[in-house]
């Protein structure tokens, strides 16, 4: 039985919770679950109630996510040798396969089964499902440090969103189901495309006129210099961060999808540490949040 004290501090909490329940009453909330924030049972635990209490508090959760580590161990089982340019993986046809076989298969369906023990009703899909999203070849092109020539890399079925169309989530959302996708999507003449799934995340958040955009990963959020958590930042701040090498390697690509997300309509993008936990109740139902949040 729990005591009083007890029982009034978690009254508290509600009471303190309540205008942050209040602010997201029927709005979207995409959260992307990355492949490196994907960690141990508790952890998972944990996210999928987050998802749940989300879900039962009116707000409306879609989750997107990755699973990079996963799709390179089955690749290593395999035989198939990773590529990797300007920091993505080169994707032949054997290797989109497996990509598939991971993302949409195993790593969705287990998120599906969490957030299902959790009491929660979820459907597991893909960017095919519906034509949800439809994909282009990715272009990326970098100039050689010394001849200082441009050039085009190629990195496969590596793509990038083109068109997102809402009608199945918009259908799945008013059933009450909480939608799970994963980012393989269809492109031109029946091709098959691995799309990052940071970037899938932002053009699902943009598409959906999205509250918030949670970018879950394994780093507090963006680090400063000094390698201290930066809070806040604006689009301009987050640029200027680019700009003087504050914010490097992986961590530019993730912002890059905040400014995008925003520029599409998506009130805020935060990047936070999914493995700390209840991550997500922490970012939208406490006044401190939990990761450095992006505005316009």
């Amino acid at each position: 039985m729990t005591d009083l004290p007890t029982a009034s501090a978690q009254a508290h909490l509600l009471v303190q919770a309540l205008p942050h329940m209040q602010r997201y009453d029927q709005e979207v909330v995409v959260i992307k679950y990355g492949g490196h924030a994907l960690g141990s049972s508790a952890a998972a635990e944990d996210f999928a109630e987050d998802v749940v209490l989300l879900e039962q508090a009116g707000v409306k959760p879609i989750v997107c996510h990755g699973g990079g580590p996963q799709i390179g161990t089955m690749l290593d089982k395999l035989g198939i040798k990773s590529e990797f340019r300007d920091g993505l993986r080169v994707t032949d046809e054997k290797t989109v396969e497996i990509v598939e076989m991971v993302l949409a298969g195993s790593i969705n369906k287990q998120i599906v089964s969490w957030i299902s023990a959790e009491g929660g009703r979820a459907v597991g899909l893909c960017g095919k499902d519906g034509s949800l999203v439809t994909a282009k070849k990715l272009t990326r092109s970098v100039v050689d440090p010394d001849s200082k020539i441009e050039a085009i890399v190629d990195l496969g079925l590596v793509g990038e969103p083109e068109k997102v169309d809402r009608t199945v989530l918009d259908a799945v959302l008013k059933a009450e189901l909480i939608p799970v996708l994963a980012p393989v999507c269809p492109g031109p003449g029946g091709m098959t495309y691995n799309v990052n799934a940071d970037t899938f995340a932002g053009a699902i958040a943009g598409a959906m006129r999205a509250k918030r955009l949670l970018l879950l990963t394994d780093v507090p959020g963006v680090l400063d210099k000094d390698k201290k958590l930066i809070s806040e930042l604006t689009v301009d701040r987050c640029r200027a961060l680019i700009a003087d090498g504050t914010i490097t390697a992986g961590m530019i690509p993730k912002v890059e999808t905040c400014i995008y997300a925003i520029e599409q309509g998506v009130e805020a993008v935060v990047i936070l540490d999914g493995k700390q936990p209840h991550a997500v109740l922490v970012e939208l139902f406490t006044d401190h949040g939990a990761g450095t949040i992006i505005k316009r």
